[in-house]
């Protein structure tokens, strides 16, 4: 079943003034001035595939003055976005970081070309840079799936009108300081000259000694004439490393935090052992990354393993979910609930746990006809005596049990 088309059922935004350090984007102007900024523009609206019934809205709150000041770290943007409510929203926009190992491509790409090279030790970016990093295989610009934008408001829409604003200033901002792209990959300014200039200093060593390079006696290597070397069969490649049977045990801290801290070590090792899991989860064929949850998917999902024993992975002992609940700020028995949908149906066992909505005329006969004779619906719940089921958005039907304590509970894996 799909969902709903439109901006859903919460009031309209109404235009805010603009908080200190906001970017401001003025009437019907077009976002990116520079080619930097256009070239962020384009790829937004093309290749990196967000959903395009919002992203106009998304420009008129980015027009209306509703974003906050832009944060811009390693891997991601925030800022606060005035929406309907009292209270702004946070959007996250992450974007996938290159690894060490893209990195030296894109460097090594980048000091192949001696004016493009000059440009950015000046403190400039020019339009070929762009191509040259697409020439061994990336973009220094978005492409499908390398943005998540995440905002705290209730819209379903990936991105929702709050972070598809967001978004549109990014292209302000990089008008401004082109360099916060390569910041967004992973690495500042500082980083990426200090490579430029390493590269600069090995070709110069390299010219100095004519043809040939130096050997540790002193003496020139001529080198390996080019027919020869094409000439030569080539050895087999190595087979791969298997994936390790189990994930790899967190080390013992050397020194524990301090108290005063608020970090505890215990808890730390923890986290380790759990994202040494999920690793071997990603190499064994999995896909999921944990990037892509909110603080709150995450924390169901957390609790979630709380519900298998007491062990964890890496012999690293699980916290339970009574202090995982005392810590996350969240009654217990509201975690149980949340652990309980994420272990029926993960994100859309959540979903469905918290949200409420208008399913179109007739989507709920099925779960009508399976409850029996009496059964009454409610938006997309439909109950009868103590059972329910709710329709998710996923179009399944999640069962639930009217427990002790008269809330509604998860009880078992949804029906296709």
């Amino acid at each position: 079943m799909s969902p709903p088309t439109g901006d859903g059922w919460w009031p309209k935004a109404k235009p805010r003034r603009p908080g200190p350090g906001a970017p401001r984007a003025k009437g019907k102007a077009a976002f990116g001035r520079t080619w930097w900024g256009a070239a962020w523009v384009g790829a937004l609206e093309g290749s990196a595939r967000l959903d395009p019934n919002r992203l106009p809205r998304g420009r008129t709150y980015a027009r209306t003055g509703a974003v906050g000041a832009l944060e811009a770290r390693a891997g991601e943007i925030v800022a606060k976005v005035q929406g309907s409510r009292r209270t702004p929203y946070e959007v996250r926009i992450r974007v996938r970081m290159f690894s060490p190992e893209e990195w030296e491509k894109v460097l090594d790409a980048l000091s192949a070309e001696i004016g493009h090279t000059a440009a950015l030790l000046d403190g400039e970016i020019a339009p070929g840079v762009a191509d040259d990093v697409r020439a061994v295989g990336l973009d220094l610009l978005p492409g499908p799936g390398e943005l998540q934008p995440r905002c705290t408001c209730p819209d379903w829409a990936d991105p929702c009108k709050h972070s598809a604003a967001v978004c549109y200033l990014v292209a302000d901002v990089l008008d401004e300081d082109p360099f916060m792209l390569f910041a967004l990959r992973g690495r500042g300014r500082d980083e990426v000259l200090a490579g430029l200039r390493a590269r600069r200093a090995r070709h110069a060593g390299a010219f100095a000694v004519g043809s040939g390079t130096t050997t540790a006696g002193g003496r020139v290597d001529a080198g390996v004439v080019a027919r020869s070397a094409w000439a030569r069969t080539p050895s087999e490649l190595p087979t791969p490393p298997l994936p390790p049977r189990s994930p790899g045990r967190p080390t013992v801290l050397g020194v524990d935090p301090p108290r005063d801290s608020g970090i505890d070590a215990a808890r730390l090792r923890e986290l380790a052992a759990d994202t040494a899991a999920r690793a071997l989860d990603l190499a064994l064929g999995g896909t999921s990354t944990g990037i892509e949850l909110s603080w709150d998917e995450d924390l169901a999902r957390r609790a979630a393993l709380t519900l298998g024993g007491p062990a964890a992975s890496g012999g690293v002992e699980r916290v339970d979910l009574a202090t995982l609940a005392t810590s996350a700020h969240v009654p217990a028995r509201e975690l149980l609930r949340r652990a309980l949908a994420w272990q029926a149906a993960g994100r859309d066992g959540l979903a469905v746990l918290t949200e409420a909505w208008d399913p179109a005329p007739g989507a709920l006969d099925v779960a009508r006809s399976l409850l029996g004779k009496g059964a009454a619906a409610r938006r997309n719940r439909v109950s009868l005596g103590d059972r329910q089921l709710r329709l998710g958005r996923d179009g399944r039907l999640h069962p639930y049990r009217r427990g002790a304590g008269r809330e509604w509970e998860p009880d078992g894996r949804p029906l296709d």
